[in-house]
């Protein structure tokens, strides 16, 4: 079976967590183009409830939002047992070499640098 009908058969759940209407939007729609169902959160405590709601496959988790960051969410999934094997990708403007050996060390698996493509959106969802 080819992997897009194993995809299109059980399709992978992913949350775009970012405070921007706008970037979530391009996301959630590139994203969707790739086969993935996908839900959106505009803030940190949002992210963390539907986590617990529900199982996701992948998180894009942007790193600057008001009340809580992208690494005080990260912080919380990672002392989560339930979600410990979530793959957690940062998703930022900010490219600086320094800034993405930071933000791995901090835990993220993977780096999406804003503004997206679908080219860049598909290097981090089908590594």
């Amino acid at each position: 079976m080819s992997d897009a009908l194993v995809q299109a058969a059980s399709p992978r759940r992913l949350l775009v967590v970012d405070d921007n209407p706008v970037n979530r939007k391009l996301a959630v729609a590139f994203v969707q183009r790739l086969g993935w169902q996908v839900e959106q959160a505009e803030a940190g405590a949002e992210a963390l409830r539907l986590l617990a709601a529900r199982p996701f496959d992948m998180v894009l988790l942007d790193i600057s939002m008001p009340q809580m960051s992208g690494e005080e969410v990260l912080a919380h999934i990672r002392q989560t047992p339930a979600l410990a094997g979530l793959r957690v990708v940062a998703y930022t403007a900010h490219a600086l070499p320094e800034e993405k050996q930071t933000l791995m060390a901090l835990g993220f698996d993977d780096l999406l640098i804003k503004p997206v493509s679908l080219k860049s959106i598909e290097a981090v969802l089908l590594p």
